[in-house]
């Protein structure tokens, strides 16, 4: 049987698939055959190229388009994590996996060769009603499990501990992520040597990444219910900051200046805020309140090609609807994919996971 590994989390939206992707490179890059699945879906959307009814999770789509993987080497989920059929697991009275989980083994017991990557739930907890939490995962595929784990300090190692105690054995190593750049060195050289010492490998230490936590303007007009008032066809630009122009233009202008990629969110009766939003790193503009922009506004945005979106909320709830949505958006987009590449590329090393697999090491 071909090994199997498996991509957990303590928390959700930690990374996975950033690791995902990064290590999955490397592996087809190896010449193994790599297949991908992830057995608790978050996130199906139909495909009109596929008449297939199997369970395909988004993520598992865009992993295998990236990787270019075929068809036939992306894994069906078995479950759709949503409260329908959470309260329909929970009327039966049962958590066990059923069916599918016996299926999925025997699936992977064919596989005679290259590595099976499964990515596994958002928390150590979740898909314990479908009875596919990351524990029963990892025994039941007597599977090595890689931790990506969002680190702030060293409070931040209670979550692995815990995870330690659940896993046992089956946990082969994390990848610290989201650090700060500046803390980077001194956590390689002080604190990862200490994780290893609690029995916590160590395979790579990531910093945090305004690209990888960015999101979509198409992405926050849907959060906000916004209407896009130019420039449509540039909703796919991603915004990484937020900035809220409620001071006067100088003051303004003067914040902007140290501002990139930003979603800018003022009044709609602002038009000189609006302006100089505009002559900055914009992404685009965000109107709250009652009114319609000027036309000479709609006119430089066009030349510029900078979205505006108008919403009902006020100022406060749009920002804080902004604010949740900043690293808790799936990652889909081509330019953090090859981000997500180098950044694994260049602050990991699985060389002990690939040892552990009896995997061919990189030349």
């Amino acid at each position: 049987m071909a090994p199997t590994l498996l991509i957990g989390s303590c928390h959700p939206f930690s990374g996975k698939s950033a690791v995902v992707l990064g290590l999955g490179r490397q592996l087809v890059q190896q010449g193994l055959a790599l297949r991908f699945g992830k057995p608790l879906a978050t996130s199906v959307s139909p495909d009109p190229e596929q008449e297939s009814i199997e369970l395909i999770d988004d993520d598992v789509r865009f992993v295998g388009r990236t990787l270019g993987l075929a068809p036939e080497q992306l894994l069906p989920s078995l479950e759709l994590l949503e409260a329908g059929t959470a309260q329909a697991r929970l009327l039966e009275g049962h958590c066990r996996s059923g069916a599918g989980l016996a299926l999925l083994q025997r699936r992977l017991e064919a596989f005679s060769d290259g590595v099976t990557l499964l990515e596994a739930a958002g928390s150590l907890s979740e898909g314990l009603i479908y009875g596919l939490n990351l524990s029963h995962l990892a025994e039941t595929f007597a599977a090595p499990v890689v931790l990506v784990h969002l680190w702030e300090d060293s409070r931040s190692v209670d979550a692995l501990l815990e995870a330690q105690q659940q896993l046992g054995e089956h946990l082969a190593g994390v990848v610290l992520n989201a650090v700060n750049p500046d803390q980077v060195g001194e956590l390689r050289a002080e604190l990862v040597p200490a994780l290893e010492r609690l029995g916590l490998p160590v395979f790579g230490v990531m910093p945090r990444s305004p690209l990888l936590r960015s999101v979509t303007v198409e992405e926050l007009a849907g959060r906000l219910g916004a209407r896009v008032l130019c420039c449509s066809e540039r909703v796919d630009l991603l915004v990484e900051t937020l900035s809220i122009g409620a001071m006067n233009v100088n003051s303004a202008m003067e914040f902007f200046r140290r501002r990139r990629n930003m979603a800018v969110v003022t009044g709609a009766d602002r038009t000189d805020i609006q302006l100089a939003a505009l002559e900055a790193s914009t992404q685009c503009l965000i109107l709250t309140g009652q009114g319609e922009p000027l036309p000479q506004l709609i006119n430089r945005a066009e030349e510029l090609e900078v979205p505006i979106l108008k919403v009902e909320h006020d100022t406060l709830t749009t920002v804080e609807v902004i604010e949740r949505a900043f690293g808790h958006v799936r990652l889909h987009e081509s330019v953090k994919a090859t981000y997500a590449f180098r950044l694994v590329e260049e602050h990991c090393r699985f060389e002990r996971l690939f040892d552990r697999l009896r995997l061919p090491q990189r030349a």
